[in-house]
């Protein structure tokens, strides 16, 4: 059986195996941030130029924590003295071991260690670190004067998404609090929320953001495959081809776009070659949303569905997700690709929760 076709040929990027993006940066505080020890009773200064570090990295939707040995209270006041306090999400200041503050961090934005970045002025909290988290990139305070052209955080992509992107968290971290304190159901709160999701069709203004898609979504991601705006736009106009965007919104806010499918169009098959989604919205049970969505237009198009899987080290996620939506495996190929097809007989509806709007 032969599943290869155009969509194979396009040249894609990379594996997510390469250069991956730092998605976070992580902050000592005395003598990294600024000069001096806040506990000691020390008049610190910033360090010149961090303001605009902080800022530069936040328009890139690079996001900023601390961890730091200090008391909490007193650091935050200082940092909102220097008017910086907004910048850091989930900031870990306490007394403890700094690779505890860095665990926190990642379990609370819910990203990869591999993507964190370190900076400490001393090596023995770099080695700690480095002990417990060896996938976390380490660097020293003095780093911070190039820290803006530093591989993994120069290659952001600037796109509207990602300049909103603390704020998206922030509006994450109101909605976990709320539903800390909701009573009722997990479905009832999810009601609550008022979500719209809709699917759409990629549009010149879109590229760059699905480009991002490509290179940050690991655990929702069917092949690990990264693509460049240029295939993209290529893709976008081929009439072999469609690329869909999806946008998932709230009452608290827009989470932004936050999926990606590209489907060939063959004779008897609608065959999806790529299909990801941001592992923010797990928690808002949209990841199976996109899936069900093509699987019910094949059907109404009298085409079967196929599908592209490629495991990596992260996307285990997304093949209990084919598997649970009822694919089956039918191929695997030489280049690590597994074949899934569904017979369609039975396609699950949306969630009751979501009101999903097809805008195309």
């Amino acid at each position: 059986m032969n599943t290869q076709s155009g969509a194979e040929r396009v040249r894609p990027v990379s594996e997510t195996s390469a250069i991956k993006p730092v998605k976070c940066v992580v902050w000592d505080l005395d003598h990294t941030l600024w000069t001096g020890v806040l506990a000691e009773g020390d008049d610190v200064v910033l360090k010149p130029g961090l303001g605009d570090v902080l800022y530069q990295l936040d328009r890139r939707g690079i996001l900023n924590s601390i961890s730091s040995r200090n008391d909490h209270a007193d650091a935050m006041r200082k940092l909102a003295q220097f008017g910086l306090a907004e910048y850091f999400l989930y900031p870990q200041i306490d007394w403890g071991a700094k690779s505890v503050g860095i665990a926190k961090i990642q379990s609370q934005l819910d990203v990869g260690m591999d993507t964190l970045l370190f900076i400490d002025d001393q090596p023995f909290e770099r080695d700690e670190v480095r002990a417990i988290h060896p996938s976390v990139e380490c660097v020293p305070a003095e780093s911070y004067v190039d820290l803006l052209d530093h591989p993994r955080l120069r290659a952001a992509i600037m796109t509207e998404d990602a300049g909103r992107r603390r704020l998206m968290y922030l509006h994450e971290q109101a909605r976990r609090q709320d539903q800390e304190c909701f009573v009722g159901t997990p479905e009832a709160f999810l009601a609550t929320l008022a979500m719209r999701f809709v699917i759409s069709r990629a549009q010149e203004a879109d590229l760059l953001r699905a480009e991002e898609l490509t290179i940050r979504t690991n655990q929702l991601n069917a092949t690990g495959i990264t693509y460049d705006s240029d295939d993209l736009r290529r893709l976008m106009a081929s009439p072999m081809h469609s690329l869909l965007i999806c946008e998932l919104s709230d009452r608290y806010g827009s989470y932004g776009k936050i999926g990606l499918a590209l489907l060939e169009h063959q004779a008897q098959y609608d065959y999806i070659r790529l299909l990801l989604m941001s592992c923010r919205t797990v928690s808002r049970g949209v990841g199976s949303v996109l899936l069900t969505h093509l699987m019910q237009r094949a059907r109404v198009r009298g085409k079967g569905l196929r599908a592209d899987f490629r495991r990596t080290d992260r996307n285990r996620q997304m093949l209990v997700t084919y598997q649970f939506s009822g694919f089956r495996e039918i191929e695997r190929c030489d280049d690590r690709r597994t074949v899934f097809e569904h017979d369609l007989a039975v396609v699950q509806g949306f969630p009751p929760y979501i009101d999903v709007l097809i805008d195309y």
